[in-house]
């Protein structure tokens, strides 16, 4: 059997390519949208991808599984439990639990794994040369190293009222099942840690049914449905915008994208052109670089780990924008965007390019420190807004600071003050710089970033508010 971890960082992702090497061919399960590492994969270790599945509809990124299929003429195998809310609109092979998959010498037997959504299912897979007893579970959403599949984001997200109280009620029953399970059988699940889809997963890359068992908090309240549904449910961090939408691409006939598009560095009088039409401009710097030198306008999201996430906050999926990146960084960040579906990506300028085009109308500014924190406040006539998420803000907060959730921030506008200086901060930094970006471009004039967050906060203070 060949096997190989493909790993987003960007969005905490997993996808899996199992191959049986006597036949040559292959299977991915739940593959990322820029779908030439598959390719590269099975082309290095001669085998053909025959078969792709899915273990659910997701919310969180845009699925490969038709450009794939188009590009190698493999067969999708996609779920057809759930309602009719949930079934998949263009042609595929529809399965459900029970039902067996068989690559020569490998099978996945599907088995319905509902809670995280009504449709899920994972794939339990057997090594028949090796063993007639299965060695691996393909978890999807449902079992993380840790934690477990939310079962709110129908609700939190794409707004389909009382979906979560239903799907932990699943959850519970899933869980039930799991735990008759073989405790060698490997758990390879769809995400790690940093993604929205649950909020204790784990950092290492898989795990056991036997580990999961003794370790992950939903496995130890089997036996108190109201308990384990209560906890379910608490303190999930906020799910992005963009999620609502993944869920509608996921399901529908869309535009395919079968290979990573080439982006056009513009010259000084298109990017003029480009401001005068009023497009977005995203600054991919780090924030500390934009603090330096900026122009205002813009929107400060530095291509790290959480770049996908928070332009899927921020952007919608009809306009067209811009970024500022170095010329080495722009295949990588449209492979981010892709993996979200914000295909509007129209062109770049270099930092360099920034600096000769706008030389002059740059802004800067100074992050403030603790000190300058504690004397505003003390002085009165200040506002403090933490962007931080909900379930950070209730484990400890500066007392007296308001809670505007970063993604949420633009919804929130109007509970920023104009009249008086407003402090904002986050944990480290990075949200902060780009809340500060957004309300520089909304025309806030009296906005002072305090950079070192609660981290520097907590460092020295004794009390710190805390949220029963």
């Amino acid at each position: 059997m060949f096997f190989e971890l493909v790993y987003d960082k960007s969005l905490a992702q997993a996808s899996y390519v199992v191959g049986c090497q006597a036949a040559g061919i292959a299977a991915v399960i739940d593959p990322k949208r820029d779908v030439d590492t598959y390719l590269q994969i099975a082309q290095a270790n001669n085998l053909k991808i025959t078969h792709i599945l899915e273990t659910h509809i997701h919310a969180d990124f845009l699925s490969g599984s038709r450009e794939l299929a188009a590009l190698t003429g493999a067969e999708m195998f996609l779920s057809d439990e759930g309602d009719e809310n949930w079934k998949y609109e263009f042609p595929h092979t529809k399965i459900k639990g029970g039902d067996v998959i068989k690559m020569n010498n490998l099978t996945f037997e599907v088995i319905h794994t509902p809670g995280h959504t009504p449709e899920s299912v994972s794939f339990l897979l057997t090594d028949k040369p090796a063993s007639s007893e299965p060695v691996m579970l393909f978890t999807g959403d449902f079992v993380f190293v840790g934690d477990v599949g939310r079962p709110d984001l129908l609700e939190q997200a794409a707004g389909i009222k009382g979906t979560q109280d239903i799907g932990a009620a699943q959850m519970y029953d899933s869980l039930h099942e799991f735990a008759k399970l073989g405790d060698y059988i490997q758990v390879w699940p769809g995400h790690g840690a940093g993604s929205a889809c649950g909020k204790a997963l784990g950092a290492v890359p898989s795990t056991t049914v036997g580990y999961e068992k003794i370790r992950n908090w939903a496995l130890q309240l089997l036996n108190d449905k109201q308990a384990f549904t209560q906890e379910l449910l608490a303190d999930q961090p906020e799910p992005p915008k963009y999620f609502a939408m993944m869920k509608k691409l996921n399901k529908v006939d869309r535009k395919l994208l079968t290979e990573v598009p080439k982006i056009k560095n513009l010259s000084k009088e298109e990017f003029a052109q480009i401001k005068a039409e009023g497009l977005k401009i995203i600054d991919t710097r780090p924030w500390v670089d934009y603090a330096t030198a900026n122009l205002k306008g813009t929107l400060s999201i530095t291509n790290n780990n959480s770049f996908s996430t928070y332009m899927g906050w921020y952007m919608n999926y009809e306009e067209s924008f811009i970024v500022i990146a170095e010329e080495a960084q722009v295949e990588d960040i449209m492979r981010k965007l892709m993996r979200i579906g914000l295909d509007n990506l129209s062109g770049f300028i270099t930092p360099a390019q920034l600096m000769e085009f706008e030389a002059g109308n740059l802004s800067s500014y100074t992050p403030i420190t603790k000190e300058t924190v504690k004397e505003k406040i003390a002085e009165g006539g200040v506002q403090v807004v933490d962007v931080r998420g909900a379930a950070e803000f209730k484990k400890g907060h500066i007392e007296a600071a308001d809670n505007l959730v970063l993604g949420k921030l633009y919804n929130n506008l109007d509970k920023i003050a104009k009249d008086k200086p407003v402090i904002i901060h986050c944990q480290a930094g990075g949200r902060a710089a780009i809340a500060y970006s957004i309300l520089q471009a909304e025309g806030f004039e009296n906005i002072l970033n305090y950079a070192g967050g609660m981290n520097d906060w907590a460092l020295e203070e004794k009390t710190i508010a805390v949220t029963a």
